[in-house]
């Protein structure tokens, strides 16, 4: 009869009103379908949670782990008869009728057919596959079924753009999880606004079941549904359900990164591997009221907007099929709340680094498939060069000149070191290192300082952590390409004499030779005629440094052409998120 019965509704129009949905929902319950309830137990925790749904109101009930079971079942079967006591009292009273007083409602709880001592304590009483008997209702038990505990979706959807949701979850695993997206039909947008949640049963049509959905221009206008299902390899949880607040909105048309994915349609071939560096702009920096009106004044308010870059930002960064991306101007929520999410959907962890008293910081991400992180060696690069015996010989250069060492102690710059292992080659360890140098124009000498540190962390942390592994070196490093920085790099030495010495306030100037823990380094993406390119400014600060006799250059990603990044005047633009632009290339080991 049952097989017959649930024939029948699918025969039923799709678009049931909410009694019908209820009343079908009501009809299965009686023909013994169960419920679901879930038990959250940790060990270690003192308290457990039981949630189940009773007669139509959620219940979530904190529970001592040690307590008897009976006392919980107690409480169930009270909140029961309370509730039952409610609904006869409404009955009557609309009917004008003596309240009837509802018969004592009985709660078990069963495990293989057997009833489960009431004297058990509740960590050990409900088990997975557990049924719970409140009345005539039966609920099978889930102890810590995989649950979403954290589903959202981004505030700004723009068509031809990835939507990422940003989800968390507990005993269960994202890759085995199932999505199913839909689009709001047009007959469905009128009926849906003011409406938290669109009656699922109607006005949605199936668009996708991947993780990562890319709306179409046809989906202007229209809000998106996600439906996922928490799993576990076969075990799954109570799905969820997301509604976007806001509509697909109209995309910027062709961007300036663009063209490059032509060069990076799929990921480099082991052993080879793509490498991007990437100064994203900080939101705290794009929305000070001097960005606005002084840095960037030809830029739409609403493209620096963070939800908006956010997009660019994740089409772009997806779109290179990188093994390895470093970050500067990370803001702590972006990573967090965007980022990760959306890299991890396309198989890259990542690792933060915040800059010390700041909102900001560095990040580095690699494709899982391929890396390992065997350890990372973060550090600060003022207090590196104060409290690590390894600076003693700088630290004693700088102190002769006390102006310099306040200013250099006051900076809060960070180095992020990152050490990774190939997965099919565990012979092969890359130390990967990730900074963004002090910004200021006139800070060439505390630039210099800051990459003497770096350089000495890094070649320790090779000596120690794995010796012989190549050095890839990327970041925002400030300096141009006739800098102290740049021929410390890529010379191994900086004379006495070099501008940048003087390069700041008189009482602030020093003059020594600084040499390189490495031999000459390698600027992988050479030296393009810039990579920053704002309203007063265009030059070449961006750089991914390699040891040549270690790795070579394979492929070099060409940049914007000037036009592209010229078509609205200047970098962040509608097109274009940041006021850096990426650099990606492909190294080879050389053997």
């Amino acid at each position: 009869m049952f097989k017959h019965l649930l024939a029948t509704f699918r025969l039923f129009p799709r678009h049931l009103n909410a009694h019908t949905t209820r009343t079908v929902k009501g009809t299965c319950c009686l023909l013994g379908r169960m419920e679901t309830a879930t038990v959250r137990c940790l060990p270690g925790e003192p308290k457990l949670t039981i949630s189940f749904c009773l007669d139509g109101s959620q219940k979530h009930m904190l529970r001592d782990q040690g307590e008897e079971l009976g006392k919980v079942l107690a409480r169930i079967a009270k909140h029961k008869v309370r509730g039952q006591t409610k609904k006869k009292l409404k009955k009557n009273t609309s009917q004008q009728q003596p309240a009837e007083v509802p018969e004592p409602a009985v709660a078990k709880l069963y495990y293989n057919g057997d009833a489960v001592p009431e004297d058990a304590r509740n960590s050990d009483a409900w088990l997975d596959g557990a049924v719970l008997h409140i009345g005539n209702d039966k609920y099978s038990i889930q102890r810590n079924a995989p649950t979403f505990t954290t589903a959202e979706l981004p505030a700004s959807l723009l068509a031809g753009f990835p939507v990422c949701p940003k989800l968390e979850m507990e005993f269960g695993n994202l890759q085995d999880c199932e999505f199913t997206w839909y689009i709001e039909n047009a007959s469905n947008k009128s009926s849906a606004e003011g409406s938290d949640l669109p009656d699922q049963d109607s006005g949605w049509t199936e668009m996708g079941c991947k993780r990562v959905h890319v709306p179409s221009n046809n989906d202007i206008g229209c809000k998106l549904k996600l439906r996922c299902t928490p799993k576990d390899g076969l075990r799954s949880g109570s799905a969820k359900e997301i509604v976007s607040v806001g509509a697909v909105e109209a995309g910027p048309g062709t961007c300036t990164f663009d063209n490059r994915h032509m060069y990076t349609l799929k990921e480099a071939e082991l052993p080879a591997l793509r490498v991007v560096s990437y100064n994203i702009l900080a939101d705290i920096y794009a929305q000070t009221e001097l960005s606005k009106t002084v840095l960037y004044p030809y830029c739409a308010p609403y493209a620096l907007q963070l939800d908006y870059r956010q997009n660019l930002i994740k089409k772009e960064l997806t779109g290179y099929n990188a093994d390895i991306i470093c970050l500067q101007e990370v803001d702590k929520g972006v990573f967090a709340d965007s980022l990760v999410p959306a890299f991890d959907a396309f198989g890259l962890d990542g690792v933060f680094r915040i800059k010390d008293k700041q909102h900001e910081g560095l990040a580095t991400f690699y494709r899982r498939s391929k890396y390992k992180l065997l350890s990372h060696h973060d550090i600060v690069l003022s207090q590196a060069l104060t409290s690590d015996p390894i600076h003693a010989q700088l630290l004693a250069k700088v102190s002769a000149h006390a102006s310099l060492k306040d200013k250099l102690i006051q900076r809060s710059t960070a180095l992020q070191v990152c050490v990774l292992e190939e997965l099919n080659a565990p012979s092969r360890k890359l130390c990967v290192a990730n900074t963004h140098l002090y910004w200021h124009p006139k800070g060439g000498n505390i630039r210099l300082f800051q990459m003497g540190v770096a350089l000495q962390h890094v070649s320790h942390v090779i000596r120690e952590v794995a010796p012989g592994a190549p050095l890839i070196f990327c970041g925002d490093f400030n300096s141009i390409p006739n800098s102290g920085v740049f021929q410390l790099l890529s010379e191994a030495a900086v004379s006495e004499f070099h501008d940048d010495w003087c390069s700041s306030w008189p009482e602030e100037g020093c003059s020594m030779e600084m040499l390189s823990t490495f031999p000459p380094l390698l600027s992988a993406c050479n030296q393009p005629a810039y990579t920053n390119y704002v309203g007063g400014f265009h030059g070449c600060l961006d750089y991914i440094f390699i040891q040549p006799d270690k790795m070579q250059v394979e492929q070099v990603i060409p940049l914007p052409s000037h036009q592209e990044v010229t078509t609205y005047k200047a970098l962040p633009s509608v097109s274009h998120p940041s006021d850096h632009i990426a650099l990606v290339c492909d190294l080879r080991w050389n053997h």
